[in-house]
């Protein structure tokens, strides 16, 4: 006899059919483990999504990377045991194109209240999920009560939610850029736009040119793709980094380069983040 479906598959297959990609929760609402053979990151990563990658594993292995909306895997064998024993469903609010500001407890809602835009909102135990149309880095911790899940991260699944979504503002990307310590040197020297007038790297042509030439270094590496991607960051960092041109669209150019040449959004994301901590950003 055919064995009934996990609720929580039923909601998953859904959202996955939306675009939304998914992974089962286990008690605690957190991740599965990985198996013996990704213990310790020993495969090298789970692919993220539909992209191709190192880890052939066929479980709910690496967290939010192996959110996935590919329907054959939600309902494999692996996972379906995986679902079996879960409490809820998980979703990388990344790899959906979203930001999900999470607000603890009821100062926490009545700041976003006031000072962030409306936008969909999803009842927690005891706060609320404000969505955004948008992707940032996750930051946990940003205010009392305030965490922000977007990409490497997963959030859990509450319901579709009330309110219509919104563009994710500059006032929620703001609370994750952490003011640099006094105390703590610059690790190398960069150059900036001399003069204190206004950022010569805003012209137009300047710009597209530099990130051009990135995307073009990236796609014509033949060997060595992840240290041409990581160096290619550095580069494009070290000249535009410091001074506010680069905007997500710029990056999603230099991301979308790099996924056509095999990376993975994680590695993507990681090379980013270490090109930024290397140059004191």
């Amino acid at each position: 006899m055919t064995q009934p479906t996990p609720y929580s598959q039923h909601s998953a297959l859904s959202l996955a059919a939306s675009g939304v990609p998914v992974l089962p929760l286990r008690r605690g609402k957190v991740p599965f483990g990985n198996c013996t053979a990704c213990a310790g990151n020993a495969c090298g990563g789970r692919p993220n999504m539909k992209i191709a990658g190192p880890c052939r594993c066929p479980g709910v292995c690496h967290a939010w990377a192996a959110a996935t909306t590919d329907p054959a895997v939600i309902v494999s064998p692996s996972w379906a045991a995986a679902w079996r024993r879960s409490v809820c469903v998980g979703y990388h609010p990344g790899g959906a194109g979203l930001t999900v500001v999470d607000l603890d407890d009821a100062q926490a809602i009545a700041w976003a209240r006031a000072t962030l835009p409306a936008t969909r909102t999803v009842a927690t135990t005891r706060g609320e999920h404000w969505i955004y149309r948008g992707v940032m880095t996750s930051s946990n911790g940003v205010r009392p009560g305030v965490d922000i899940k977007s990409t490497m991260a997963y959030a859990r699944y509450l319901g579709p939610g009330t309110g219509h979504l919104t563009d994710l503002p500059d006032t929620v990307r703001a609370l994750a850029v952490k003011a640099p310590c006094p105390a703590r040197p610059a690790p190398h020297t960069v150059s900036v736009p001399a003069g204190g007038g206004e950022c010569c790297h805003r012209t137009p042509a300047y710009l597209e040119r530099g990130i051009a030439m990135a995307e073009q270094r990236i796609t014509e590496a033949r060997s060595a793709v992840h240290a041409t991607v990581y160096r290619t960051f550095l580069a494009v960092l070290s000249t535009h980094g410091r001074c506010g041109c680069l905007t997500d669209a710029h990056i999603g150019r230099l991301f979308t380069a790099a996924q056509a040449k095999g990376e993975t959004l994680r590695h993507c994301t990681d090379a980013w983040a270490n090109a930024r901590t290397t140059l004191g950003l």
